[in-house]
């Protein structure tokens, strides 16, 4: 809802929970804090801190180059907007890959439409919302994998999609070896992208 405190000036009067629209989403001031909108829900968490960028880059660096040799499709990292249609408008996963073959739901500003992989690299804070929320919601909308990250354990648990819900493909922690069911060739090794 738009009100006009005077003829030159216009404020703006925040959605109610469960009404969050991209239109008001997008409104929002330049911020420290991460925005998402889930089934009209605003969602708020903060920035990401030193391991997690080092991890997330690490990791996005890794599957773009396996993704970039073998001309499978893009790699993008947050933050970007990922519209999923009818769920979320939007939330911003760390990593995002989308197949070449579903390369048209990448627009100019946003994604719209449903990636092949999303990550998210998780902090205490987060944890709970990316095991719980995000997953369930990553699942209904049709994400084929889904990786959640521990950066403090330096943990990942891969998770592919049966049917609407997601079994553990793997869970990779110490000296393990990342493997995907969607990119069966991928293999990161946990301590290039931990430094340890």
């Amino acid at each position: 809802m738009v009100t006009l405190d005077k003829p030159e000036s216009i404020t703006y009067e925040w959605p109610a929970q469960g009404d969050w629209t991209y239109e008001a989403y997008a409104r929002l001031p330049e911020s420290e804090w991460r925005y998402e909108v889930i089934r009209g829900e605003l969602h708020k968490r903060p920035a990401p801190n030193v391991k997690h960028q080092q991890l997330s880059i690490g990791l996005a660096v890794a599957v773009y180059i396996f993704v970039h040799k073998n001309q499978l499709g893009r790699i993008l990292e947050a933050p970007i907007d990922v519209i999923l249609p009818d769920l979320a408008s939007p939330v911003q996963p760390d990593i995002v890959y989308i197949h070449a073959d579903n390369s048209e739901i990448i627009k100019s500003a946003n994604i719209e439409g449903v990636p092949d992989l999303m990550v998210e690299i998780s902090s205490p804070g987060t944890a709970p919302y990316d095991r719980h929320t995000k997953y369930r919601l990553y699942a209904e909308a049709g994400v084929k994998e889904y990786w959640i990250v521990d950066p403090d354990a330096c943990a990942v648990d891969v998770y592919a999609l049966r049917g609407n819900a997601y079994v553990l493909f793997g869970h990779y922690v110490g000296d393990g070896i990342i493997q995907s069911e969607l990119l069966p060739e991928l293999r990161i090794p946990l301590n290039d992208i931990c430094g340890r």
